[in-house]
């Protein structure tokens, strides 16, 4: 693990902050705050006008003195008083005065998978300004791991892909530590912009901001199979005269659109189990690949994974949650790590 056990449990309120949603548990309450990372900002006083997912909704529908802005990019706080702000915003008063009363505030925090020094600090400085005197940096994968249920403590392999907005992370972990991991700087913000990008260039239809997720639903359960529906229905603006406009679009044609950041993420996946030793991936054969992360949940996304490893695949359940729920059952004291006794001599 990043930091001991014992030290998580000593931790108050853990932070997952992701570049699509940011998710915070408390010891006790469980988690409290599930909103877009996402806030508007008037430019004229710098004052938060709103945050979460009334910010979200505010998204290019916005005067020109109201900007929406995104604190976090791709796991990464790259805007810390922004975020600090954010956070502060999403936790109600009486929820930041019981935490500003605990002595010696401890917070724990998710970072990526092999997040650089510069990446570390802005997640702590970001907590620090919420009154924290200690933060704890817990990787994202093995809080994902323990919150999807997956056996991180004992000395078995187990794989799991953490399917973000902006990044991709795989790793195979053994004995509560990562055995071999990569990062893919692919995730589902990367797919959404191959649809949009396929229907500006093919139909030149123009979405809202906010439509490319329905249309990933409309492709059903098969999604990214031959056996999904033959086209759906969308609506959008024609890029010319800028009227509202239907096309009915071939699915084929966006599995097409949608193949080449898929192909980045197996080849991810390549490059892990080439790395693995081989008594892991005969384990990996059996027990297969934990899917968590809300892109997870992109339809047929998995049979594409079963098809092209030949391995069983797994989704867990609410993938989305994974990392803060593990993250919360580590501050809780809910995992006993495995106990190794050196051999009396």
């Amino acid at each position: 693990m990043t930091v001991s056990l014992e030290q998580l449990h000593r931790c108050h309120f853990g932070v997952d902050l992701g570049a699509a949603r940011t998710r915070v548990y408390v010891k006790g309450a469980g988690l409290v705050v599930d909103e877009p990372s996402v806030a508007a900002v008037n430019t004229r006083t710098g004052g938060l006008i709103a945050v979460g997912a009334l910010a979200e909704q505010m998204t290019g529908r916005t005067p020109d003195y109201i900007r929406v802005v995104r604190p976090v990019s791709g796991g990464t706080v790259v805007d810390i008083d922004m975020a600090q702000r954010m956070l502060s915003h999403l936790l109600d008063d009486k929820l930041r005065r019981t935490l500003r009363r605990k002595p010696r505030l401890r917070a724990a925090a998710c970072v990526p998978h092999d997040a650089d020094p510069l990446a570390q600090r802005a997640a702590t400085e970001t907590l620090i300004g919420l009154g924290a005197r200690r933060v704890e940096l817990v990787d994202t994968l093995i809080a994902a791991a323990v919150g999807c249920g997956l056996p991180v403590e004992q000395p078995e392999a187990t794989m799991i892909l953490v399917c973000g907005a902006a990044t991709t992370q795989v790793a195979v972990l053994s004995m509560g530590a990562i055995v071999t991991a990569e990062r893919i700087p692919v995730g589902g913000d990367a797919i959404d912009n191959a649809i949009v990008q396929h229907l500006r260039h093919q139909h030149e239809l123009m979405l809202p901001s906010q439509s490319v997720r329905p249309l990933q639903l409309a492709l059903s359960g098969n999604g990214l199979t031959t056996q999904g529906p033959e086209s759906t229905e969308i609506h959008g603006r024609d890029v010319a005269t800028g009227l509202a406009r239907s096309v009915h679009v071939q699915t084929s044609a966006v599995r097409e659109a949608i193949h080449t950041p898929l192909t980045a993420v197996l080849d991810g996946l390549g490059k892990v189990l080439r790395h693995c030793p081989p008594d892991l991936v005969a384990d990996l054969a059996d027990r297969g690949i934990m899917m968590v992360g809300g892109s997870a949940l992109l339809p047929g996304l998995d049979q594409m994974l079963r098809t092209a490893t030949g391995m069983p695949v797994h989704i867990a359940e609410r993938p989305d949650t994974c990392a803060v729920r593990g993250l919360g059952e580590m501050i809780e004291g809910k995992i006993s790590p495995m106990r190794l006794d050196p051999l009396a001599g």
